[in-house]
């Protein structure tokens, strides 16, 4: 669920401090864009504040929504375990979160475009807050889908938004590091919160969870208010309206297009160790405990790499490090989760594909920025975070893969469906990566 719709991360005051900015921030075909020119642009400084406000906010936007599975696992086995549509409508919570986390973005963008982005923040804070603690009095799935999935969804999405669209105006030369780190945030989260709401659910029960995760979230999210701010404010703001936020000529780059059927196809492969990895652990022999233990690895070992590819990126190339970390989370659910049949294998490829799964939320922002360029970005990016509700769908489709083929060989098409679709998608990278720049080790 890593994903919504975004604003202009840097408004210029001037036509040609824009001008200045798509040059600079425009990948050309034969070199990456220059970083070091002299025009008074400070690099960092306050950024790296913004960075840490941010990256509370991934914490409680999409490291609480990753951990939905912790509440579905406990409803399926005790509120709701009598309930005979249980089993349907407890996954489909998670579902309209995703969704709403990626639709949200366009209303996003026009509260930011009246009120500004603290305020449009503070609502969204407000949302996620409510819909956590309004959830504690859920007593049907029905209620779930709308106080976690539609209010906190929002919420999630509105928070996403708005410092994805603040913080990569901060930087140029670490703006890779930078977002990795901002995005390592929801690996952390992934860690942290599944951890807590298993022990609060086993002591107070699902009610309590809620409640005390809410003013979580309530703590976390007002550091991320005080914190986050803009680096150029306009003057004075005029409102948005749709056909301001989507420029669909942005649909005619053919290597923007490249780039979004690329994740796309990847992205689908991204979710299936989440949604199966435990099953498949208790389905050889293992606890449901050591299932619970590979999915907090994946998401500790996340952290690491979204943070690593970062760093790689901005000194080998955001397209590269992406094609190369593409291809070896693929690689790792073919070689590895193939052939796993124990917990120290499970483990190793937990770690491996923890560390290398993510380089799309890691960079999306960058390559977006870097293809398109920041005048164009908003739009770009709001497209793009669009197709992440198909990717959602990923564990969908396995599992009519899976049933269609029978269960002489139960979850094996899990990992061929997550490993074949990250190098599917990684085909479409190199194409992207040839046409930027037709020499093989040119740093793109």
């Amino acid at each position: 669920m890593e994903k919504a719709q975004c604003d202009d991360p840097d408004r210029s005051s001037t036509s040609t401090t824009a001008d200045q900015t798509f040059q600079e921030d425009t990948l050309s075909p034969k070199d990456e864009t220059p970083v070091d020119v002299d025009d008074g642009f400070e690099e960092g400084g306050y950024g790296w504040l913004v960075i840490l406000g941010s990256w509370f906010c991934q914490i409680t936007s999409m490291g609480v929504g990753q951990s939905w599975w912790v509440m579905q696992d406990y409803y399926a086995q005790h509120d709701f375990h009598n309930l005979s549509n249980a089993a349907t409508l407890l996954p489909f919570v998670g579902t309209v979160l995703s969704i709403f986390f990626n639709l949200m973005g366009a209303p996003a963008q026009i509260l930011t475009s009246v009120v500004g982005y603290r305020a449009t923040l503070i609502v969204g804070v407000v949302l996620k807050v409510a819909g956590l603690i309004i959830s504690g009095w859920a007593k049907e799935p029905w209620q779930l889908i709308i106080c976690q999935g539609i209010i906190f969804g929002s919420g999630a999405s509105i928070t996403f938004c708005v410092v994805m669209a603040v913080a990569p105006a901060w930087f140029r030369k670490h703006r890779a590091l930078a977002l990795g780190l901002l995005s390592s945030g929801s690996g952390a989260g992934g860690v942290i919160m599944p951890l807590m709401m298993e022990s609060i659910n086993a002591s107070l029960g699902p009610a309590w969870t809620y409640r005390i995760l809410g003013f979580m979230v309530l703590g976390m999210d007002t550091i991320a208010v005080l914190l986050i701010k803009e680096k150029n404010p306009p003057k004075e703001r005029k409102r948005k309206r749709l056909t301001d936020i989507f420029h669909l000529q942005v649909l005619k780059d053919a290597n923007y297009l490249l780039y979004c059927m690329g994740s796309m196809i990847a992205l689908l492969g991204y979710f299936e160790p989440f949604f199966f990895l435990p099953a498949y652990a208790t389905y050889v022999g293992l606890s449901a405990k050591q299932g619970s233990a590979l999915i907090a690895v994946i998401s500790g070992c996340n952290f690491f790499g979204r943070i690593i590819i970062g760093f790689i990126a901005d000194r080998c190339g955001k397209v590269n490090t992406n094609i190369t970390f593409t291809i070896l989370g693929g690689l790792s659910s073919l070689l590895i989760w193939t052939f796993a049949f124990n917990y120290a294998t499970l483990m190793a490829f937990a770690v491996v594909f923890g560390l290398t799964c993510a380089s799309y939320f890691a960079l999306l922002s960058t390559i977006t920025v870097q293809l398109v360029g920041l005048d164009r970005f908003p739009s770009a990016l709001s497209i793009l975070l669009l197709t992440n509700i198909i990717s959602g769908l990923g564990p969908n489709f396995s599992s009519w893969v899976e049933q269609a083929v029978g269960a002489t060989n139960p979850f094996f098409s899990y990992k061929m469906f997550s490993g074949v679709c990250y190098l599917v998608g990684a085909v479409f990278l190199i194409m992207l990566k040839f046409r930027l720049d037709r020499r093989p080790w040119a740093k793109v």
